[in-house]
């Protein structure tokens, strides 16, 4: 017998499903039943969610641009927030939580209007625009970073930190071996949990542009799409480059253990697990990011001398090479910024919100606010 049902409700990219699922992973520990409540993207991302069942529900943007589609994104709001509600009548979950994406709105929405606990989690240093709209009327607001731009006064928040999965935890504080002389040098360079075309076609310039003896100490894993996959790989294997290359690694926190150094986008699941194992790294902010979310995220790692941050714009090839033979050649500048990188990690970040579920639940019970 389990100790009840807790609904968990996210948009179906990593950058939602990952914290969730390390949430998910202690409750089950814990003796919960947890269902997840997302959209058709968790084919692609939810794979190793342990939920015993999943439900897709319908959402849309409540954005009023687009005028003419507001009326087929109010129907698809209207129609998420019924069936969500007919479910949770239903399964009776203990408690509903939110990790952001326009998906969790009607779960969310209806948690409430049957007076079930509820809580969002905010992985990123700015608050999104689903949980911005979720906020105040939640339970608990939990946050990865403090200050969380966008939170508004008077909202209860918990500083939680961003949950990181199991098989993230798994390579937690790995050692990390500096680079000497002139021996091998690991480089992982990856977008997130959906590629990035920018690297695709960024990083063999910079190899171009790179000395030749730096370049053979090179063993590169890079994250490519697919699309892009053929022209990286010949342009790379041309100028010798040993790499790795893929459209997605499953085993992505292992490589990032055994990297010395990592070149990435700056989204929040990113950041968390970088700082769980302790790796430096050179983030490069995508651009058009709402609320310039990744730019606050790796402005926060790399303040407190876990890595750089380069915007897109001002990058330039050989500018970057230069920088990136440098750190080749300065074991101890990377050695130091593992151990900085290290410090920004929240490895008990999954047990933190989950005594923060636990403790709504026990409020609900007992008929009092939780504190």
């Amino acid at each position: 017998m389990t100790k009840g049902l807790v609904i968990l409700a996210a948009g179906g990219t990593g950058g939602h499903l990952f914290p969730a699922q390390a949430l998910a992973e202690v409750l089950v520990q814990r003796g919960y039943d947890i269902h997840l409540m997302t959209d058709e993207r968790v084919r692609d991302y939810g794979k190793n969610f342990p939920a015993s069942e999943t439900h897709l529900i319908p959402s849309a943007s409540p954005s009023l641009s687009k005028p003419l589609q507001l009326p087929r994104r109010g129907w698809k709001l209207l129609s998420g927030y019924l069936k969500a509600r007919s479910l949770m009548k239903r399964l009776r979950p203990v408690a509903v939580v939110g990790f952001g994406g326009y998906p969790s709105f009607p779960p969310l929405f209806a948690a409430r209007s049957l007076k079930i606990p509820t809580a969002v989690h905010e992985a990123n240093a700015v608050l999104g625009r689903a949980n911005k709209v979720l906020a105040s009327r939640v339970d608990a607001v939990a946050i990865s970073f403090k200050p969380t731009y966008g939170l508004s006064e008077g909202v209860k928040s918990v500083l939680t930190g961003n949950p990181p999965r199991a098989i993230v935890l798994a390579q937690k504080a790995a050692p990390y071996a500096a680079p000497k002389g002139y021996g091998p040098f690991n480089l992982v360079v990856f977008g997130g949990s959906q590629g990035a075309k920018f690297f695709s076609d960024f990083m063999p310039e910079v190899f171009v542009a790179m000395d030749e003896a730096h370049r053979k100490r090179v063993s590169l894993t890079q994250q490519c799409r697919a699309e892009d996959l053929p022209t990286v790989k010949a342009k790379l294997a041309a100028m010798g480059v040993k790499v790795e290359i893929a459209p997605f690694f499953a085993d992505m926190p292992r490589l990032l253990a055994a990297s010395q150094l990592v070149v990435c986008r700056s989204g929040a699941t990113t950041v968390a697990e970088l700082g769980v194992i302790g790796r430096p790294a050179v983030f490069v902010p995508l651009p058009h990011a709402i609320d310039n979310d990744q730019l606050r995220n790796a402005q926060n790692f790399a303040n407190a001398g876990g890595g750089w941050v380069f915007p897109q714009a001002e990058l330039k090839a050989p500018e970057f090479a230069a920088f990136l033979t440098r750190l080749m050649d300065n074991g101890a500048t990377l050695m130091k910024a593992a151990a900085d990188a290290l410090h920004q990690g929240v490895p008990d970040a999954p047990d933190k919100l989950a005594d923060l579920v636990e403790s709504l639940i026990r409020a609900r019970k007992l008929g009092v606010k939780a504190q």
